[in-house]
């Protein structure tokens, strides 16, 4: 499949699965593919990839898919067994936003790092830039902000509220990371 043939088979797969059960999950998932547009110059060859998993990150809240309630791991395995999604493709949705951080507090780290290798960093950190620069409704936000709100949204002593202060500061270097890259290429001469 071609890079443009990536982009353009995910997205009607993610809409399919979460534009009506979860109207909202698949406005923020938009918006997240409309981030990773925005961030292509430094993604190079990999800025298909990037957008395809961008708009695919969030299936696995599907209510067909959600299998063990850890919307990453739910996600790749549909990716991986039934779409037959590229590697690539799979690899990011599994470890999105530091997902290891989560998977350790449901006790899935060990499953989740055996069927999925690593993404290749730079891409991880473009990914979590992407999510964690994007509202659940889409619309363009900061890390800070999206952080706070998941917390909220959660409560700080649910399972997500722990994880998402715990991984804070891995989330706030990796999308400083993406933002120096950014920044870097546009100092480079034309």
């Amino acid at each position: 499949m071609s890079a443009t043939e990536l982009t353009e088979w995910a997205y009607p797969l993610a809409e399919s699965l979460l534009a009506e059960p979860l109207p909202r999950r698949w406005a923020h998932s938009q918006g997240v593919a409309e981030r990773a547009r925005t961030i292509a110059s430094i993604l190079g060859k990999d800025a298909d990839l990037m957008e395809a998993a961008a708009v695919l990150h969030d299936i696995g809240y599907a209510p067909d898919l959600a299998k063990t309630g850890f919307h990453p791991l739910d996600g790749a395995r549909y990716l991986r067994d039934v779409a037959q999604a590229d590697e690539g493709v799979v690899r990011l949705v599994a470890h999105h936003s530091c997902a290891w951080m989560e998977a350790e507090a449901r006790g899935l780290r060990e499953e989740l790092q055996e069927e999925f290798p690593q993404a290749h960093p730079h891409l991880a950190d473009a990914l979590c830039y992407c999510d964690m620069n994007t509202t659940p409704d889409g619309t363009p936000t900061n890390p800070v902000d999206r952080v706070n709100e998941i917390a909220g949204r959660y409560g700080p002593d649910s399972l997500i509220g722990t994880f998402i202060r715990r991984a804070e500061p891995e989330i706030l270097a990796s999308t400083a990371r993406v933002v120096e890259r950014l920044a870097a290429a546009k100092r480079q001469p034309m």
